[in-house]
Formats: structure tokens, sequence, C-alpha cells
């Protein structure tokens, strides 16, 4: 979710990011469940799962057939959703869940979610995973029309476009804004009487639905219907509309939908191994890309070193198919906070030590080829090659699992400006060397769709949203699009609505 006034540039959709922090994140995770016993309890574990999906806050949302109930809360869903008094705090036979990762300035208990309104119609808690591209361009209008936002999230625009809707039934009011609104998004949410699930047309998010013993239940990924019991029935399409009510399960088109581009992103980093993600299983395809990875960049070398945690799969494929051992050279910590004071630069550069330690048994004397997932800065990556090499290794190839990023994401992803993108920037012969490293190899785009087990990329129709491998964004950027002068007729309503 985008947030609003932190950057001096007003249509920036890419706030400040602290320049030590190399982490790629995910802007949230959503969930809900309907006409089910103790739904809030039920939440909070599907909630868990989607951790991954958003670390810095999390909210819950239920419906007990009179009132809303909701509790918002930054941290860990197991420190917020905890107690033997859950279902009471949050009593109700439906309820939504939300975890959250915001960008820099745009945290804080109202931008937290679900979130609720009380409209014409009766109440809407309403929980967003995605960004929305022309957030900025809807939120300046209807500031102009006379809205007034409680948070500086663009999930409020949805609510403050179906409250203003003309349309007398709810579901026709979530039509009517979701026509208005561009980019990447999945959403979930509650009515009086319904859950409401939505997904973009081009199926960038991803959400699917599941059965709890004839319960309908929504989840960003499979993983949080593993944690509850639940049965997988199928994605949400893209561009589908699913209405849920006591007469059942209802599919609605609204729109007419392209062909679906599902985030490859998420078979890159983001959903979690054990989650099958538009029928593919993620870690069945992080296995396959190190093996092409093995295939195209392979190296002479002693051993094969993930990456944790998110590089084990891809090293395994890369063992594997190059028939080199696989051990565990780097250590990860699962107990490093996010509260950790770093006063000095000399501590900082200390920082990685908290989540990485170096395994000398396995690296000393050897020569290494370090598997991770991606490499978007550089920063993170130099220190651990470097770490690597404090513990004796006698080499260190560095191999990414997937292509090199060279392009910003608008659509949920926390990525960097392009300008700041070490692939974006240096050719592979100065990254190598900025990164300290013997040698430096990406997965192919070619490679990372044949590890897809799908056909070749068609540059006329691509199968998958990868602009940040390729430049070929998949929607309008209309807020991107005014800052840089590109859309004059869009700078000129802003300039008459302002006037």
């Amino acid at each position: 979710m985008t947030s609003f006034g932190q950057s001096t540039d007003r249509f920036s959709s890419m706030p400040w990011r602290d320049p030590e922090d190399d982490t790629l994140r995910l802007e949230c995770g959503v969930f809900g469940v309907f006409g089910a016993r103790d739904a809030s309890a039920i939440a909070a574990l599907g909630l868990h799962a989607l951790q991954h999906r958003g670390q810095e806050a999390c909210g819950i949302a239920a419906f007990d057939g009179q009132r809303f109930h909701t509790e918002r809360h930054m941290g860990h869903v197991g420190d917020a959703f905890t107690g033997a008094d859950l279902v009471q705090r949050l009593p109700g036979h439906m309820a939504i869940g939300h975890t959250r990762y915001s960008t820099a300035g745009g945290s804080g208990i109202r931008n937290v979610q679900p979130m609720f309104a009380d409209l014409e119609t009766g109440g809407l808690a309403l929980a967003h995973n995605g960004n929305l591209t022309n957030f900025l361009t809807l939120r300046e209008r209807l500031v102009q029309e006379g809205a007034i936002f409680q948070s500086t999230s663009d999930s409020e625009v949805i609510l403050h476009l179906i409250a203003r809707s003309r349309k007398a039934r709810i579901v026709d009011r979530f039509i009517d804004a979701i026509g208005q609104i561009e980019g990447g998004y999945a959403l979930v949410a509650i009515t009086n009487k319904k859950m409401i699930g939505v997904r973009d047309p081009l199926g960038i998010r991803p959400l699917v639905l599941g059965d709890l013993d004839g319960k309908p239940v929504l989840a960003s990924e499979t993983c949080a219907l593993d944690m509850i019991g639940a049965r997988f029935v199928r994605d949400v399409e893209h561009g589908e509309m699913v209405v849920i009510s006591d007469t059942g399960v209802k599919s609605l088109r609204p729109f007419a939908a392209p062909a679906a581009r599902p985030c490859v992103f998420e078979y890159v980093y983001f959903a979690r191994p054990d989650s099958v993600v538009n029928g593919r299983s993620v870690y069945e395809v992080r296995k396959r890309m190190g093996r092409r990875l093995a295939i195209e960049t392979g190296v002479e070398a002693d051993v094969v070193v993930p990456v944790p945690d998110s590089g084990v799969p891809a090293a395994i494929g890369y063992a594997a198919e190059s028939g080199l051992p696989f051990d565990l050279g780097i250590i990860r910590n699962h107990y490093v906070g996010r509260t950790f004071i770093q006063p000095t630069q000399g501590v900082r550069e200390l920082g990685v030590r908290m989540k990485h330690s170096p395994n000398r048994a396995v690296l000393e004397g050897k020569r290494v080829i370090l598997i991770d997932d991606s490499i978007v800065r550089g920063t993170t990556s130099l220190k651990i090659v470097r770490m690597v090499r404090e513990a004796g290794a006698k080499e260190v190839h560095l191999r990414s699992a997937s292509p090199p990023i060279k392009w910003p994401d608008f659509y949920g992803i926390d990525m960097p400006e392009r300008e700041q993108l070490l692939a974006a920037t240096k050719s592979l012969e100065e990254m190598a060397k900025f990164l300290e490293v013997d040698s430096l190899g990406f997965l192919s785009v070619e490679g990372l769709y044949e590890a897809l087990d799908c056909a070749p990329r068609d540059p006329a129709a691509p199968q998958f949203t990868d602009h940040y491998f390729t430049g070929d964004y998949p929607t309008r950027l209309t807020d991107r699009e005014i800052a840089e002068g590109r859309n004059d007729q869009a700078e000129k309503q802003l300039s008459l609505l302002s006037a």
C-alpha cells in the first residue's frame, strides 16, 4: 500500500528507505472466513501463516450479526492476537484479517488494516494487498471534492469511492469503485451480510478460495489454508469478484479482463515455499530455478551454500544439477527483532551478523558458490560476501536465482528507484567488482520462464508481470506519468482541481 506525504515529490510512489536495508518486502497479506464459529480465532491462525507478507502491523475485523468489532496493532500477529479472550474481544461468525508492511513514513496505527467505515448501506471492513498506481490522482480528486482522510493509505481511497457511489447495492458500489482504480490488488471485505473478494484484472496479486468444513475462506496464499485445515478450492481468477453469503459463493465478472499476468516475484521470493501459487508449487519452481542457474552459470567449485532462508530451494536445485555438495555455510538467527538500536556506523556494519553467521567448518579453504534469491542494491550481498571470505573461503562465486533487477515496482513491492538498483547502474563486471566476488551470475529471463514450466516469454503478451527484469509494466502508471510529465491530460485535470 502506497503511503502519502513522505517524499518531497508529491507523486513519488517510492518513499525513502534505509540505504543499509537491502531486503525486498511485499506490502501485505489478507485473510477472510465466512459463517464459522470463532471466526476471529481462525483469522488469527490464518494471519500467522501470512506473517511473512507483512511484519510491521496486523489487524482483524469481525461481525457478530449486530456489530462490527475491530482490533489493529503494531507488531506481529503472535504478540497482538493471543489470549483466551480473543473470541470474546472479537466475536462473530465472519472475520477478515490483514498483515502489513509499510514503506518508511507510512507506519502508524492509523494506517493499519482492516479499515472500517459506516456507510449508508451498513458497515464495511476492508483489507487490501497491493498498490494502486493512480492512488495519488484519486486521492487529490477526492480531497478537492470534500473527502476527509483519516489515514495515508491507498486502501482508504477505495472506501471513499465505495461510499460516494450512487449505486443502491453494496456489490454494485464495489464494482463502481473498482472501475476507477488501477494497479495490482487483492481485496477482502465484509459487510453486514456478505464477504467479498476481488482480484485485479491481471491477477498481479494473489488470492485463493478455500473451504473449511463448508465455510468459505479467502487468503493470499494456500499456506494459510493449510494452517487452519481448510481445503483449497481454486484461485480467485484475474478480474473476478466473489460474493459470499448464506446462499453460497457467487462469481461475478464486472469487467472484461485481459490475459492474466500474475507477479512472478511471488515465485522468486515472496510466497512461502509450501504455498501453491496459480497452480504451481513455489518450492518446486525455486528448485528448478536453481537447476537452470547451474546450467547457465556453472563454475568449478567445492560447495553450494544458500543465503538463508529464501535461497535454500534454489541452492538445492543448483547442487543437484551441478553435482556439487549442498551445505549450510551460513546460519540464520531467527530471533532478531526490528527494534535493535544501531547508533553508529561501526555497529550498523555488524548488523548483518545479527541475522547471518558464517559456518567456518563448511567455508574455510573452499571455493564457495553462494546462492541468493535476488540482488537489489547489493549492500547486504557485499556484507555476506565479506563475512564468507573472513570465515576462510578461498573463492566466492555469487549466483542470483532471479534475473537482474533493473526496474522499480509499483504494485505492492517496496523496491527502490532505478538509480538505486545495482543491475540498473552497473555492468556485470562492475557489479562483480562492487560485490568483491570472483564471479557473478544471474538466471536469465528465459531460464526463469522455463523454471515456471511454461512457454517461452512472449514479448507481445508476457505471461507474467516481470517488469522488474524487463521494464515491461503491465498497467498504466498514472501517478508516475504525472510526476514525469508524460500524462498531459491527467496533469491538466489535476491543475484544474488545484486551481
